[in-house]
């Protein structure tokens, strides 16, 4: 191969080596993100959820003897 194309390639797999790494931050800042919105939708489920217990207990009163 030839110095210039020798270098053509380098060149080339600098510039995909550096894609690769953005492209892996980007990767990683979305995971964080994902895992944030899990948390926020588990808390939301769980404010739902005890909302809707509530909601039962309220209309469904225990008889006197309890």
């Amino acid at each position: 191969m030839s110095e210039s194309h020798d270098q053509k390639l380098e060149t080339q797999i600098a510039f995909l080596e550096h894609t690769v790494e953005q492209l892996n931050a980007v990767v990683v800042e979305q995971g964080k993100q994902m895992a944030k919105l899990h948390a926020q939708v588990r808390k939301l489920t769980d404010s739902v959820e005890a909302q809707e217990l509530e909601r039962i207990r309220a209309t469904n009163p225990k008889p006197p003897h309890y």
